[in-house]
């Protein structure tokens, strides 16, 4: 067995998937497809793996319970609870069937899972009706606001190990975060972040950072955090992928070795 440990990925095709496994195999780890509709299949026999893809698969599949891996991720509640001078807007938790009822424009995501899109909603009848979600579906509701430029970072132990801006003025815009001109404002602001909030994270997350078209106070420019998610299924987008790579294995590696401190944060349920 390769004593680096093997990376198991879900059998649907992404861009990301693709880059991690090519970062994995150059560090000459093993990477392994899951099968579609038989938990790890033989790989549940092997000591030493780790998991990229969606949560769903994981749990539907059995996947993570047969290979032993414990998944990181931020905690619901997290977002809501980051001091106001991070956010520089209003969020709330509620649950979806609260959402409904809204009669303003608000930003609605699910706290962690994908189950339906984050989006500016015009009220709430202009959610999707996912009929298997139920009225008590947590969500989180938030202002309205517009974002100049938006960054994703790859965090692990309070270090951005790697980051690409994803998007601006709303719209998919890759860049690398580095020898991009945002970059030093954006370190500086997520150190003094990290600073304050690092132990609210697991040690390895992904924490998304953007630039407000509006600063208020008279400011020349004002960030803020936009959202955290868990490293082993967030998309690349322009960020090195061996960097990358770092993070993802510590945020969904085998549960023997995770550390008191992401405890807390391991996930042990499905959708």
């Amino acid at each position: 067995m390769n004593g680096r440990g093997f990376l198991a990925v879900t059998p649907q095709y992404s861009p990301t998937r693709e880059l991690l496994s090519a970062a994995a195999k150059q560090r000459g780890m093993d990477v392994e497809v899951l099968p579609a509709h038989a938990g790890a299949g033989a790989l549940g026999e092997r000591q030493g793996g780790h998991y990229y893809g969606g949560p769903a698969f994981a749990f539907a599949a059995g996947a993570v319970d047969d290979l032993a891996v414990a998944l990181l991720e931020p905690t619901e509640a997290w977002l809501p609870a980051l001091p106001a001078e991070y956010t520089r807007r209003n969020i709330a938790t509620s649950t979806l069937g609260a959402a409904r009822r809204l009669t303003r424009p608000a930003f609605v995501k699910p706290p962690t899972d994908k189950s339906f899109p984050g989006a500016v909603y015009a009220d709430g009848s202009r959610l999707p009706d996912e009929s298997g979600l139920s009225p008590e579906t947590p969500v989180q509701i938030s202002d309205v606001v517009s974002w100049v430029a938006e960054f994703r970072l790859f965090v692990l132990d309070g270090e951005v190990r790697t980051g690409s801006q994803y998007a601006t003025f709303g719209r998919l815009d890759a860049a690398p975060l580095e020898g991009h001109h945002h970059r030093d404002a954006a370190l500086e602001f997520v150190g003094r972040f990290f600073a304050d909030c690092a132990h609210t994270l697991p040690s390895a997350a992904v924490v998304d950072i953007g630039l407000l078209a509006t600063p208020e106070n008279g400011a020349t420019e004002e960030w803020a955090v936009v959202e955290a998610n868990m490293a082993w299924f967030s998309t690349c987008y322009a960020a090195d992928p061996d960097r990358a790579l770092d993070v993802v294995l510590r945020s969904a590696g085998p549960r023997a070795q995770v550390a008191e401190r992401d405890r807390p944060f391991r996930r042990d349920r499905g959708l």
